[in-house]
């Protein structure tokens, strides 16, 4: 036994080299080479000594921020939609959720002059975790036949759930299941931290799919396979209602003006509390625009399996200049609608503040080296890409009726950015805004008529599949 095993010792060092990917000669750091690197570092040693010293006990941004930006004491906008509330998802990728919501919400209050309302995020995300629960497991069979290194099964395995999505999934969700009042399906810690449940979802997501797999080799007929995945989601809406709540199909509520005073009570079920208070169509009022300057533009995109749910609305994307895009998000602000959209938070975002600038830090003076990429190079190399979805709602016009910096309203909590809301210069509008998604009536018609065209399809695993978290 023991020979066997040195055998196998000594074995493993050349199958490691024959499956090595051939490499250049002289590739590596020598020795010459590594001295040639610490001879460069001569030049600097006296400052980086200093700044050695400073960065030993000290944050990288708070030495690189910009004292002088002008951005940061700026409040001021001259069209703002009015809003009421803050909404806060804490430790979850909801993002998309919440400022989904918080648009519709929006609309509801300044038609009915309502105090700081909000619709229960909780309801309509029960109701996503089970149809991305279904759309995996339902993508696993029809996959099946495939092997498991397969490309896309690869990239369901490693994607059976989420908590992230976009704006599509406010519109499978709200537009088949309803919404319900705050106060009705109250946030509950699970809703709040997701972490947890999505890690067992997950597991069990992934142990179901080889299950089916299995059931498809056997050659088990359609129709047991589909009672199979039944049972399944027996299950997760088990673990979602224990976690979440069990959604209402039907509830009673008292509506209340700002004042609190009420003005009526009615029952409703979801769906008929939308169609009451909101009652427009999601799926088809809207268009998706996107800034994506890696790609050719006035083109329509769609990436395979981004949608929240098996039979639902894929997202499908209208990809534009920003100074095309701008205009119609104006026209939006100055008819007091808000809208959905999605950017690069972490770029550039002092905390502090609340200010997303391109001015906030200056990392080139600190380390002594330009970071010259732009947008469309970010794309390409997956150093930026869309993170975060939040309420646009305010814009600032200059003499020119040039916007010059942008407020949103965001859901990380009124304690947050500036009172709940974080404020983007124009620039840092250009460089990490990603997706906005506007009312059809502020669109002109040949920018609808681009829309219209048949979309180009993206894989799954494109750098643009990044959901808002």
């Amino acid at each position: 036994m023991k020979k066997v095993i040195l055998s196998l010792l000594l074995a493993c060092p050349v199958l490691t080299m024959t499956a090595q990917r051939s490499i250049t000669t002289g590739g590596g750091i020598s020795d010459q080479m590594l001295q040639e690197i610490k001879q460069a570092q001569r030049q600097t040693a006296t400052a980086d000594r200093a700044l050695r010293n400073a960065l030993a006990g000290t944050a990288i941004n708070t030495l690189a921020t910009n004292p002088n930006n002008p951005a940061t004491n700026d409040k001021y906008f001259s069209h703002s939609v009015p809003s009421k509330g803050i909404t806060d998802q804490e430790s979850s990728g909801r993002c998309w959720l919440f400022t989904g919501l918080n648009v519709l919400r929006a609309r509801m209050i300044k038609e009915y002059d309502l105090g700081a309302f909000q619709f229960s995020q909780a309801y309509c995300f029960f109701y996503d975790q089970l149809e991305k629960s279904n759309l995996f497991l339902q993508a696993v069979i029809d996959g099946a036949k495939k092997p498991m290194d397969d490309k896309l099964n690869d990239w369901l395995f490693h994607n059976p759930l989420s908590d992230g999505g976009t704006f599509c999934g406010v519109q499978d969700v709200v537009m088949k299941y309803g919404v319900v009042p705050a106060e009705i399906m109250p946030e509950t810690y699970n809703a709040n931290n997701t972490s947890r449940m999505s890690s067992i979802l997950q597991l069990k997501l992934r142990q179901w799919g080889l299950e089916l797999r299995q059931a498809v080799e056997k050659g088990e007929k359609p129709a047991q396979i589909q009672k199979r995945k039944t049972a399944m989601l027996a299950t997760v809406y088990h673990i979602l209602s224990i976690c979440l709540g069990e959604p209402p199909t039907q509830f009673t509520w008292t509506m209340k003006d700002a004042s609190g005073k009420p003005i009526s009570t009615k029952e409703y079920t979801p769906q008929s509390f939308y169609q009451e208070y909101i009652g427009i169509d999601l799926k088809n009022n809207y268009v998706l625009l996107m800034n994506d300057p890696s790609r050719p533009y006035h083109k329509t995109y769609t990436i395979d399996m981004d949608r929240h749910s098996y039979d639902g609305t894929q997202w499908t994307f209208l990809n534009l200049p920003m100074e095309e895009i701008k205009p119609l998000a104006i026209a939006s602000i100055k008819d007091s609608t808000m809208m959905y959209s999605s950017c690069d938070v972490g770029k550039c975002y002092n905390s502090k503040t609340g200010v997303l600038s391109l001015d906030n830090y200056d990392y080139a003076s600190l380390f002594g080296t330009d970071f010259p990429m732009n947008k469309a190079d970010r794309i390409r190399t997956f150093a930026s890409a869309s993170s975060h979805a939040m309420t646009l709602m305010a814009v600032d016009l200059d003499a020119n009726d040039k916007p010059t910096k942008w407020k949103v309203e965001n859901s990380w909590g009124a304690n947050s950015g500036v009172a709940g809301h974080l404020i983007m210069t124009d620039g840092w509008f250009d460089e990490y805004m990603f997706r906005v998604v506007v009312d059809k009536k502020y669109v002109p018609e040949n920018i609808l008529k681009l829309s219209q065209q048949k979309p180009i399809l993206l894989p799954a695993w494109d750098p643009l599949f990044a959901e808002d978290k």
